[in-house]
């Protein structure tokens, strides 16, 4: 009897760890062919610039630097963590008049997560933009591409829409160079394309950025010599901008830093 219990149980997990990691699959390139708006296809004449992992103490403020000089501007998928380390730059960012979205607390794929930490993490990292940047986030992205169940319930629960990429410059290594991630990105560098990179070694090879920041001027020449326009998210017609929190959001409360 008492094996018949386990067997049950343990089939009960068993179905709850697949139902969790069902939604994952969209991380392979050949399924989300055939979910568009999850991978970021947006207007045929527009390509969206994202950075995942930061704010990145050394790597961030230099790429917000070089996007200035470009005139471009791009959406930050932030760790709460690091943002609770460094809210002067998300400040800027925003000042800057880039969008700002969430990646989570920390850097966790989500389908070895305990249950209930990741929707945990994404709330708390919502409150954080909030209170410290005073606009409310309005995109999620999931560490490593691993979009939970967990993570969509909690992505919903916060009004966040889930967006993952059509193409990646494969700069998180140590191997990467400007002219490796241009030409990883090169093939899917199209009108409508959601581009992923990072500004940030927190999870990647120490100093990887660097080649990312290299990469940059030209990635946004690329583009815009093919007569593509290039900027946030939410330019990219496929969710609604960015709402700013009214001037009275910030009465009462005291932001990191």
């Amino acid at each position: 009897m008492a094996t018949r219990a386990a067997a049950r149980i343990a089939a009960v997990a068993a179905g709850a760890a697949f139902a969790n990691a069902l939604p994952a699959v969209t991380c392979l390139r050949a399924v989300r062919r055939w979910t568009p708006r999850l991978a970021g296809r947006g207007d045929p004449g527009h390509v969206a610039l994202t950075f995942d992992d930061g704010p990145d103490a050394t790597g961030t403020a230099l790429f917000l630097d070089v996007l200035d000089d470009l005139g471009c501007r791009a959406t930050f998928f932030l760790l709460g963590d690091q943002l609770r380390r460094r809210p002067a730059l998300a400040r800027r960012m925003v000042a800057a008049g880039h969008e700002v979205a969430v990646h989570g607390w920390l850097h966790q794929n989500g389908l070895l997560a305990r249950p209930g930490r990741v929707p945990a993490g994404i709330a708390r990292t919502v409150r954080l933009i909030e209170d410290v940047c005073g606009v409310r986030p309005v995109w999620y992205r999931p560490p490593h591409g691993a979009l939970s169940a967990e993570g969509l319930a909690g992505a919903r629960a916060c009004g966040l829409r889930p967006v993952l990429w059509t193409a990646w410059g494969k700069d998180w290594t140590g191997r990467a160079t400007p002219a490796t991630i241009l030409a990883t990105l090169r093939p899917d560098l199209a009108g409508g394309a959601t581009l992923l990179l990072h500004d940030s070694d927190v999870t990647a090879a120490p100093g990887a950025w660097q080649a990312t920041l290299d990469a940059l001027p030209a990635i946004v020449r690329a583009c815009r010599s093919g007569g593509l326009a290039v900027g946030p998210l939410r330019d990219h017609r496929i969710h609604p901008r960015l709402r700013r929190l009214p001037d009275t959001s910030m009465l009462g409360r005291n932001p990191v830093g």
